[in-house]
């Protein structure tokens, strides 16, 4: 199978100090055999990275630009995101600097090389280095995880993560319904309930997380909110 262009869709919400640079790394990081498009969508951000977003799209034709009228969620802003996408492997990236996209090569490689219908960057898999920060919300997404694979009878290591990575084909049939960060138990029951099922594989990735006081969003309700995700998403929906 042949694939000529990747999208990566970046949801942003308030990351007027790392968009640009994100969309550097991006740009860098692209394999020259893909054509390349980058889909923002700003999330009703109230600093000045809709800003920032203008003038990267006048930069870079690669870049296509969307917005929510007002802040929803990660969730709702990879629904429009995906939706405007066009390329034959969609690529999810967030707008801080956590996840590095040195590492697309490495995500990319099980679907370029055709073994491959989605791939998962995993934090937790591989020598590659991590910065070491919050025990509790470690612990947390390990749990989500396991609850997770439970259901999906998966033998992921990090379903949370940002980095995933999909044929454009499987992830369009997935119609997404959560607005915030239950995105990810979301997209992991769908994806494993589609039939034939996917080829799924984990790559290690590296991780260079950021502190709340640094900006990091992602709190205990989210985690609540994503265990009640994978029931619904595998049990009742």
């Amino acid at each position: 199978m042949r694939f000529d262009k990747l999208s990566v869709v970046i949801p942003c919400y308030n990351e007027e100090r790392t968009l640009e640079k994100v969309v550097n790394r991006v740009l860098a990081a692209n394999r020259a055999d893909l054509a390349l498009e980058i889909v923002i969508v700003d999330d009703g951000s109230v600093d000045n990275s809709r800003t920032v977003m203008d003038q990267l799209a006048q930069d870079h034709p690669e870049i296509i630009l969307d917005a929510n009228p007002v802040n929803q969620g990660k969730g709702a802003a990879l629904r429009r995101g995906i939706q405007r996408a066009s390329g034959d492997i969609i690529l999810i990236q967030d707008a801080d600097l956590e996840y590095n996209p040195a590492e697309y090569p490495r995500l990319l490689g099980p679907i370029i090389d055709g073994r491959a219908d989605v791939v998962f960057g995993s934090r937790f898999r591989g020598g590659d280095e991590n910065r070491v920060l919050y025990f509790w919300h470690s612990l947390g997404n390990k749990v989500l995880t396991l609850a997770s694979n439970m259901f999906t009878d998966l033998n992921l290591t990090d379903m949370e993560t940002c980095y995933k990575v999909f044929r454009s084909e499987i992830i369009k049939q997935v119609k997404i319904e959560e607005n915030r960060f239950g995105f990810e138990p979301e997209i992991t029951a769908k994806v494993a309930k589609i039939r034939p099922r996917p080829r799924i594989y984990e790559v290690g990735i590296s991780y260079d997380g950021r502190t709340y006081e640094e900006g990091k969003k992602i709190g205990w309700k989210d985690g609540v909110r994503a265990f009640y995700a994978i029931v619904k998403y595998n049990l009742i929906h």
